[in-house]
């Protein structure tokens, strides 16, 4: 019976593929990018199929709402004294519709959408730069929004890395795997706060942050059931990616009543590379669980820990980075990769067993998205100007060969499958 749905799965990944996976990419040369990929007899294609400015000057997160036919683009504003927000409704075809753009505190790098999903619906944003949360309540499905509220953060002095750690630099909003909460990662600050949400208003109010390492730098996190069950009562963890520390944290999660927030308890710490040597410098940046709910991937940055070959008889016809010297315009035999890990869980205590470390397929990876099916992996390269997307083994964890890749204006900072539209979400006309 495995076997049968193995092959049944296998079967539809490659009938998607043949049709076409729709992805969309934002990159600091104010742009959102739509990308068209295809597979047909052992040949990958990936093209540039549609382009946008609407979100200028500096994307730098996309937010989607799969049921809505939604998509948000942050604007960071790296250069301006605010950041901004710019909404768009999907098409059948995956083309993006512009519908509004507002201005927000400055720093925005992160959303995420909370509420009722058939409901009444608000998207929180963390603020880098603007040392702050704010959110907006969303009207309808039809890309509407209006500022609702937000939250200014200080620091009484630097903490250790005061390069990084000037300020507070919220890096992430997730939800709880119960909808309840919402957590930030606190770069600057060394915590992850912690948000309740009123249902009748849908208005934040922040309860007692988790405390992290001293120093270690929190940038993003994830929440795991392990029996994909989430409830109050159910086993529940999350794991904490810090950037500065180079590490993965796991803690045991437990929900304080009436609505008070939640308890951490610490169960396991790792370096992002596990067993083998951890480069000087390293600095880790996205982390996502696998579809089937078993493993866990985080992206390396400023490591360099692969020498790719340049493959010159490619069948795939994507373009090799050209690190050549200036002046020099001989193509390289070899480029540079940083590269991603992946855990395997473990559901009787929460730690995590370190199961592989593979080549992102170029420089700088900031984010990466799987898609539904788990058999791929978009990585943005941000330094490379790139989008590539590799195989992954979705029984085994194991990602493989980059098999697609193209250029991308500007530094690419997101990138997310658009292919669960075609799955079952709903699409506007």
């Amino acid at each position: 019976m495995r076997a049968l749905l193995l092959a049944a799965a296998l079967l539809l990944a490659r009938s998607i593929a043949v049709l076409g996976t729709t992805l969309y990419v934002s990159s600091y040369s104010g742009t959102i990018t739509t990308l068209s990929f295809t597979e047909r007899h052992g040949r990958y294609a990936l093209s540039r199929s549609a382009s946008n400015t609407e979100c200028a000057p500096n994307p730098s997160w996309l937010t989607t709402d799969a049921n809505r036919g939604e998509l948000f683009c942050l604007n960071e504003g790296l250069t301006a004294p605010n950041g901004s927000i710019s909404s768009y409704t999907i098409g059948l075809d995956g083309s993006l519709r512009h519908v509004q753009n507002t201005t927000t505190i400055s720093g925005p790098v992160n959303g995420v959408i909370y509420g009722n999903p058939s409901g009444r619906r608000a998207l929180a944003l963390a603020h880098y730069t603007g040392s702050a949360v704010s959110s907006w309540t969303l009207d309808g499905d039809n890309g509407r929004f209006n500022f609702s509220q937000r939250f200014d953060f200080t620091l009484p002095h630097p903490g250790p890395n005061p390069e990084r750690q000037d300020a507070p630099h919220a890096h992430e909003a997730i939800l709880d795997p119960t909808g309840k909460y919402i957590l930030v990662p606190d770069l600057g600050a060394d915590l992850l706060r912690v948000f309740g949400w009123a249902e009748d208003t849908l208005k934040l109010t922040e309860l007692d942050p988790l405390e992290a390492t001293v120093g270690s730098g929190p940038r993003h996190a994830v929440f795991w059931n392990p029996y994909g069950v989430a409830c109050e009562a159910c086993t529940t963890y999350m794991y904490v990616v810090a950037e500065l520390a180079s590490t993965v944290t796991g803690y045991a999660v437990s929900y304080k009543s009436n609505g008070g927030g939640l308890s951490f308890n610490k169960v396991f710490v790792s370096s992002t590379y596990g067993a083998l040597k951890q480069p000087e410098g390293n600095a880790p940046a996205e982390v996502h669980i696998s579809p089937d709910n078993r493993f866990l991937v985080i992206s390396n940055r400023n490591a360099s820990s692969f020498v790719l070959p340049v493959d010159t008889n490619s069948t795939n016809n994507f373009p090799q980075p050209a690190y050549a010297d200036e002046g020099n315009t001989t193509l390289p035999k070899t480029y540079p990769s940083d590269s991603l890990s992946t855990f395997r869980f473990n559901a009787a205590d929460g730690s995590l067993t370190f199961v592989q470390l593979a080549p992102s397929g170029g420089i700088w990876p900031r984010q990466f998205s799987i898609n539904a099916l788990g058999n791929l992996v978009a990585v943005g390269l941000q330094y490379d100007n790139a989008t590539v997307i590799l195989e992954r083994d979705a029984s085994t964890g194991l990602i493989g060969e980059m098999v697609a890749k193209v250029g991308i204006e500007g530094n690419v900072t997101s990138v997310v499958f658009g292919e669960e539209k075609g799955l079952g979400g709903r699409l506007t006309g």
